[in-house]
């Protein structure tokens, strides 16, 4: 194929990056304080309010049922977004895209790339330090990059937090005792860059992170504080508490933080791996579907289980009570979700059953578990939760996307979202304005396993192999493609309202060809493709689209303010115009100018794009995040990308910051090929 070439000269200004305040109108009083809790491998149907207290409603003995009264009571006080999608079916890159604010067709880490560095980039934690947040992580991480001097190149502290506590590497999540190790080795627990370990003596990690995150919130109570709370179960071993919960919560007791090494919080005493609640201790269900036998007891993984699943339930409710106590609870936003859907790992010992998710119907209405892009695999239980803000009891259906958090919070901080972010603000969403928008979820990933056998699942789903895998949910529709070998494959398509367990594929159905299609070309409009993660559609020619008009040049608009970062803007203009080519328009005013129109192109080729610039500048081309220079100086690094493009017009937009300081000049240059034909645009 035909390398061709394009070289557009764009000289923006130099911009030292500065944490200005951003006014923004919106109805918030004053900045709220932020916690997301993020659990691992937690089913949608995991939650008693999802899921389990209707399977208790119905009382079929073959059918046990656990318990969540605090994410109930969360979710009674404020809103269940039922249709709410990790990034990828897995954790590293699920909590890569959530951090970065990207689609896995964007972020850096991908597939089962564990311990990957998180490039360096805006994060949930830096954006609201420019805010004005005091940020810390605690849990789970896995996103630090590799060295053998334990010198991390993301480490939470250079990734925007300035606290972090909590098991850096991907694996030492998997064992939840970390000083004595039972089963899976000691491990090491680090706070900032120390690794304290050798006093956690006792520490089940699930109350050693409420506890750290209880002690972080009374120390901030009285300034803006954002918490990214990571639990590391109820994934892997499945170990159990030391004992009951402490008596009392909030500031009158619950777990505490004692600083004591040896003792470091108040539960850590008695046994370690031996508490089941006595719920699920003593409890029994029909084990062989025959009313007329005797039941048996629950077998002990699933004691287990449940007993993992509660003790963060009881955990998140003892800070929820903290946040009354201290008087914060109305101005704090907390996010609870799962960083995928449920898993049939447990890691225990050989002698016990291995823990699947069948057993509690973890994965709830849908098929599909962790690492499945069926819906039980990547659509996860999400509550929000903001007394001042959310409406009691309300319900989000429209679907959602773990990328849509950073911005969300942006706005409610006051601050733009950066433009290299892909999400969308939930703000409006959770302050229960209606939403009509066409937007779209776009999920890919690799395994090379395959869905499970289960009884519980249609027999179109199980045992499929998986490989090359993508998702896209629109509207009500959600196309689905697996063991994908290129990108003529078909989606099946199913209405994941009416259907959601994905029985019925519309596919074949002649109604649903146009929607095939656009599902086709737009999976390519939206991703990057990335060397450590390939595709077999990574070098498939992107579609061109109709232009609503053909006048010749590009629109431009300019929208004044004092802008932290590049960001993303809309709405009415302060300036406009027209321009013939991509140049930079007079603007004497501190701005963030906008390029936008159609690049026409005269035949099927690989584009190469090469950029110089002296500012910070996004481009994107359809939605692809096709050349990225927007964070610190990376504008000043040499900048080259390339893309298969179908002949015909593909739409453009070049964003850069332009600052009252160093204003704007006229930019000389064309998009050229290497045949120096030049390219049109239009708008």
């Amino acid at each position: 194929m035909q390398i061709q070439r394009l070289r557009p000269l764009l000289f923006l200004i130099f911009l030292t990056m500065m944490h200005q305040v951003y006014s923004q109108e919106n109805n918030i009083a004053q900045k709220p304080n932020i916690i997301f809790i993020l659990v691992d491998d937690m089913g949608w149907g995991d939650l008693g309010v999802f899921w389990q207290n209707g399977r208790k409603m119905e009382n079929e003995r073959s059918e046990p049922w656990h318990f969540t009264p605090s994410l109930d009571r969360m979710a009674g006080g404020g809103v269940m977004l039922t249709d709410h999608y990790c990034s990828a079916p897995v954790c590293a890159p699920s909590r890569a895209s959530l951090l970065l604010g990207q689609s896995q067709g964007h972020a850096n880490v991908r597939d089962n790339q564990f311990d990957k560095a998180l490039k360096d980039s805006y994060t949930l934690g830096n954006v609201l330090q420019a805010a004005g947040y005091h940020t810390a992580a605690i849990g789970k991480w896995g996103l630090q990059g590799h060295s053998e001097t334990n010198d991390w190149p993301a480490h939470p502290n250079e990734r925007g937090f300035d606290y972090y506590m909590g098991y850096i590497r991907h694996r030492d999540g998997h064992e939840h005792y970390p000083k004595e190790g039972k089963y899976r080795d000691k491990k090491e627990v680090w706070e900032n860059k120390v690794n304290i370990a050798d006093q956690l003596d006792k520490c089940f990690t699930t109350d050693l992170w409420t506890a750290a995150a209880k002690k972080y919130i009374k120390e901030q109570a009285d300034n803006p504080f954002f918490l990214y709370l990571a639990y590391d179960v109820p994934h892997a071993v499945l170990e159990l508490p030391t004992g009951p919960y402490p008596s009392g919560t909030g500031l009158d007791g619950g777990l505490e933080w004692t600083g004591t090494p040896g003792k470091m919080i108040n539960t850590a005493q008695g046994e370690i791996d031996s508490y089941v609640y006595p719920e699920y201790a003593e409890v029994t269900y029909d084990h062989d579907r025959d009313p007329s036998t005797e039941e048996v007891p629950w077998p002990e993984t699933y004691q287990r289980y449940a007993t993992s699943c509660r003790r963060i339930d009881q955990g998140i409710g003892d800070i929820m009570d903290l946040l009354e106590d201290l008087e914060i609870d109305d101005n704090t936003l907390i996010v609870f979700t799962s960083d995928n859907g449920p898993s049939r790992e447990s890691y225990l010992p050989e002698n016990y059953i291995p823990n699947t998710p069948d057993f509690f119907d973890s994965f709830g209405p849908f098929d599909g578990i962790k690492r499945d892009l069926w819906e039980g695999g990547v659509r996860v239980p999400t509550i929000a939760y903001w007394p001042a803000q959310i409406e009691e009891g309300s319900v989000i259906k429209t679907p959602t996307a773990m990328y849509d958090w950073l911005p969300t919070f942006a706005e409610a901080a006051g601050l733009p979202v950066p433009a290299n972010v892909d999400g969308i603000s939930l703000l409006s969403h959770l302050q229960g304005s209606t939403h009509t928008s066409d937007r779209y979820v776009y999920i890919e990933y690799f395994n090379g396993g395959a869905t499970p056998d289960y009884e519980k699942f249609g027999e179109n789903h199980r045992t499929r192999r998986r490989n090359q895998m993508q998702k896209i949910r629109v509207g009500d529709y959600a196309g689905v493609r697996y063991n994908i070998q290129g990108a003529d494959d078909d989606f099946e398509i199913y209405n994941v309202v009416e259907d959601p367990k994905e029985s019925k594929n519309l596919a074949s159905e002649e109604s649903y060809g146009a929607l095939q299609q656009w599902m086709k070309e737009k999976v390519l409009q939206v991703r990057m493709p990335d060397t450590t993660a390939r595709r077999p559609y990574d070098s498939t020619l992107i579609s061109s689209v109709i232009p609503p008009t053909f006048r010749k040049g590009l629109q431009w608009k300019s929208y004044a303010g004092n802008y932290p970062w590049l960001a993303k803007v809309s709405g009415t203009p302060d300036r406009s115009g027209i321009i013939p080519k991509p140049a930079i328009p007079e603007v004497e005013t501190s701005a963030v100018v906008v390029l936008e129109g159609y690049l026409r192109v005269p035949s099927d080729g690989l584009y190469q794009f090469e950029f110089e610039s002296a500012g910070p500048y996004v481009v994107r081309l359809h939605d692809i995040l096709l050349m990225d220079a927007s964070y610190k100086e990376e504008y000043k690094e040499d900048r080259h990308a390339s893309t298969h493009l179908k002949a015909g017009f593909h739409p453009v937009k070049i964003s850069y910051l332009n600052t009252q300081e160093n204003p704007a000049f006229k930019m000389e240059g064309n998009l050229t090929f290497s045949t120096e034909t030049i390219v049109d645009y239009y708008h």
